[in-house]
């Protein structure tokens, strides 16, 4: 019934916890209606900009960024990987200056380098005469080589270590020697300032490289990465030239990124013949998927089980294939739609460097002695390289949300009841009030609708001429 209905709004007004509205029902002044009417009206148009604005907020996906030092009683060693700038032995090169550029094309998977022209026609008269020529087993016995005569002092945290201890690892240098490799049991200090004391022996005269090919340095170059990683010398090499003594402080540094689209990691990428994920063990996995599809083999300095490429596919496969790849974006890194995106945990290990002056005139007399080398001799081949903790702690930088789902709500709520004092329990009210007039409206359109008019078949309605005779007779 109308008045029914005029009742059940009227005690809803009164009764609901929807604040001011009891104000416009109850109240007999004009004035004082249209006072409320207005002041409800406004804190709820605010109370919509504001949930909108903490809404578009929020799709903006917003993060923060918060950094914590923890100091450790020990901390984990970091691998380091050790190469000689002269990757070769110069007895086995010293006929054989092609060795340097095929290194170069085989080094290319892993560095781009280009190609000039002028070596092609050597390089294809080289392939013809020596089919079955295997460059990693030349690289393998050929280039540098680590032993006693090469690690001349080795020591961690006080206690010594021998080449034995060094793991062989090809990289764009040729033979590298990585110390504290992921299959060892992990190494720690608990003291800072000390760590992985090195004496090195480049033996220029033994071992050389080819300066027209840009290769005009002498010393030792090493990169710092964690043991589970692959080491990685694009652009993040440390370099030691000979006659120096580099001091390296290093520090721990942990990121740890959100997920997309807070962040740019996905969480759920494995790698398959990594124990961990990173872009640069994704990029080589990438790269050997590709080469092996076009070319039907895989380079040996990439990851993976297949037929290794011998020099005619890597000089006409596997070269050209690495640079489709980076010319058509095969392999991307960094973005969360890229192939290879960010890690969302990485380790990383920031350095300092310092260096000195190897010797002074008393220590090389001394190691003149006891080497039986020359003074010339030892400014001239050997290299310090001291490793050691900077203090004992780690840095964590985490990415975190700058707004979560529940503090969203909590916003929310927050608002509503701040300009409506409005909860969750008004919500449910006003919900039942809607869906109370609903069910209303739809029993009274059912209870007023006019009925349709029934249309019935002619013949059924004209009487028969049986019936009109029987009519007329009763008549």
């Amino acid at each position: 019934h109308l008045e029914n209905r005029r009742k059940y709004h009227q005690e809803f007004a009164s009764s609901t916890s929807f604040h001011g509205v009891h104000n416009i029902v109850q109240t007999q002044s004009k004035t004082r209606k249209v006072l409320w009417l207005s002041v409800v009206a406004g804190c709820l148009a605010i109370v919509v900009w504001q949930i909108y604005s903490r809404f578009i907020y929020y799709f903006s996906w917003p993060t923060t960024t918060t950094v914590v030092v923890q100091y450790v009683e020990n901390v984990k060693f970091p691998a380091v990987t050790f190469c000689n700038l002269n990757r070769f032995q110069a007895h086995a090169v010293s006929n054989l200056k092609i060795i340097f550029f095929i290194w170069n094309i085989v080094s290319g998977v892993l560095q781009k380098l280009a190609v000039e022209d002028k070596y092609s026609q050597e390089l294809n008269d080289f392939l013809l005469g020596n089919q079955n020529f295997s460059i990693k087993d030349f690289t393998r016995k050929n280039g540098f080589y680590l032993n006693s005569s090469t690690l001349l002092e080795c020591e961690f945290f006080g206690k010594p270590c021998y080449p034995q201890d060094f793991e062989h690892v090809f990289t764009e240098y040729g033979n590298c020697f990585t110390f504290n490799h992921n299959d060892l049991p992990a190494r720690r200090v608990s003291l800072s300032g000390r760590g992985l004391h090195l004496l090195f022996d480049v033996q220029q005269e033994q071992f050389t490289d080819e300066p027209a090919l840009g290769h005009t340095d002498a010393g030792i170059t090493f990169v710092i990465h964690s043991p589970k990683e692959l080491p990685r010398f694009d652009g993040l090499g440390l370099l030691t030239p000979v006659g120096m003594h580099a001091q390296v402080a290093i520090r721990q540094l942990k990121s740890i990124i959100q997920e997309y689209p807070w962040g740019e990691c996905k969480p759920d990428i494995k790698l398959q013949y990594h124990k961990i994920y990173s872009t640069n063990g994704c990029l080589r996995e990438c790269k050997a998927r590709y080469i092996q599809d076009w070319c039907g083999c895989l380079p040996f300095v990439l990851p993976g089980n297949g037929i290794e490429c011998d020099l005619l596919k890597f000089y006409n496969c596997v070269y050209p294939a690495v640079y489709d790849i980076e010319i058509k974006g095969l392999c991307t890194v960094g973005t969360h739609n890229s192939t290879c995106p960010t890690p969302c945990e990485e380790m990383d290990y920031p350095t300092t460097v310092t260096y000195s002056s190897f010797g002074g005139q008393k220590a090389i007399k001394y190691l003149s002695a006891k080497l039986k080398k020359s003074p010339e001799y030892i400014r001239q081949n050997l290299v310090r390289i001291d490793i050691k903790y900077h203090d004992l702690s780690y840095k964590i930088t985490q990415q975190q949300k700058a707004l979560t789902i529940s503090e969203l709500l909590a916003d929310v709520g927050g608002q509503l009841g701040l300009f409506c004092g409005a909860s969750m329990i008004t919500i449910i009210e006003l919900l039942e009030y809607i869906f109370t007039n609903f069910c209303w409206m739809c029993i009274f359109l059912l209870l007023k609708a006019p009925e349709m008019p029934q249309w019935n078949n002619p013949s059924q309605n004209q009487p028969t001429h049986k019936e009109k005779k029987k009519g007329i007779q009763e008549c």
